[in-house]
């Protein structure tokens, strides 16, 4: 795949144009949230890749304060669905409902029909509602009696997860996990962060409420930019060998670690690597990929992909202990 001057240059143009609103949103954002400028900025991406996002974090690190400020920010529907043992589909997609007078079923949407949903515990919840949530993920509509509705774009689910509690859950299985464009391991404030957090949320009235700085349409716009960023054929094997080193390490002399992956990434892994990296290299305002995007974003795309095996788990290993053994002995283009 090969792009001559004048078509990078009209690219690059139009990513100028685009991408006005991301110093816009990334300002509003900073006003409400400390800190957190990796879980912003991977938010983000997800949003112009159209990927939705599994956040894993401690209770009380600004995960649906951050969720909720992007959708203001954004000017979308917003809604935050707690997820508990005794929720059911119904309650998630809707229902049919049947009037007694006209003798007719009515259909009453759920608060799936919204541009960003807030999945919150979603490990909380049992299968049945976790699939009813990710086929609308998977197939952007819904189906209600015999009819299928579809969602509106854009539509983005936010899933978070709590790493620490376990008892109770019932834990996304690896194949509606894959779903997942990524994965966002959310870490502690700063001291000098949780200084300005105290200073700041400590008091008795309610905090400043972000304002919209963009409309829908310029997301969506933003997302045809994007299908036209250039990646050189070197980037693309750049990725290839980067998924297939995690299925067969061996094959790039990997030995460190072999015998330590059940399965490696899947074919959802290459698509959304190549998406997440598009759009990171948009964020910078850049027309092409670079291999540094492709590394700054490898961790998210591949930390729930990664299946590691008992023996690994036995020595304690992490998952990200193996994607950067990887991403260390691929040769960068």
């Amino acid at each position: 795949m090969s792009r001559n001057n004048s078509d990078m240059q009209a690219v690059s143009e139009k990513i100028q144009e685009t991408s006005s609103f991301v110093d816009a949103l990334y300002k509003e954002l900073d006003n409400i949230i400390i800190g957190q400028k990796n879980m912003v900025n991977r938010l983000l991406i997800g949003l112009l890749a159209d990927g939705h996002v599994l956040l894993e974090g401690v209770p009380g690190l600004a995960k649906t304060l951050t969720v909720s400020s992007l959708a203001k920010a954004i000017d979308t529907r917003f809604k935050r669905i707690q997820f508990t043992p005794d929720l059911l589909p119904a309650d998630l997609i809707g229902t049919l409902i049947f009037n007694q007078k006209t003798g007719d079923f009515s259909v009453k949407k759920g608060p799936v029909f919204s541009n960003i949903i807030l999945a919150d515990e979603i490990n909380r919840s049992p299968a049945k509602v976790q699939s009813a949530l990710l086929e609308a993920m998977q197939e952007r509509q819904v189906t209600i009696g015999e009819e299928s509705y579809r969602l509106e774009d854009p539509f983005l689910v936010l899933a978070t997860q709590n790493p620490i509690e376990q008892e109770g859950t019932y834990p996304l299985p690896e194949a509606q996990i894959d779903r997942f464009m990524m994965k966002i391991k959310i870490d502690y404030p700063t001291e000098e962060e949780e200084m300005k957090i105290m200073r700041s949320m400590a008091r008795t009235e309610r905090p400043a409420q972000p304002k919209a700085v963009v409309k829908p349409k310029s997301i969506l716009e933003a997302r045809k930019v994007i299908n036209d960023i250039y990646m050189d054929e070197k980037i693309e094997q750049y990725i290839i060998n980067i998924i297939m080193a995690s299925r067969h390490p061996d094959k790039f002399g990997i030995k460190k670690i072999e015998g330590l992956i059940d399965f490696g990434a899947s074919p959802r892994g290459t698509i959304n690597l190549n998406l997440a990296s598009r759009a990171h290299a948009f964020i910078q305002q850049r027309a092409y990929v670079i291999p540094e995007d492709i590394r700054a974003i490898a961790y998210d795309i591949l930390r729930h992909r990664i299946v590691l095996t008992y023996e690994a788990e036995a020595e304690e290993i992490q998952t990200e202990d193996i994607i950067e053994s990887i991403l260390n002995n691929i040769q960068v283009p």
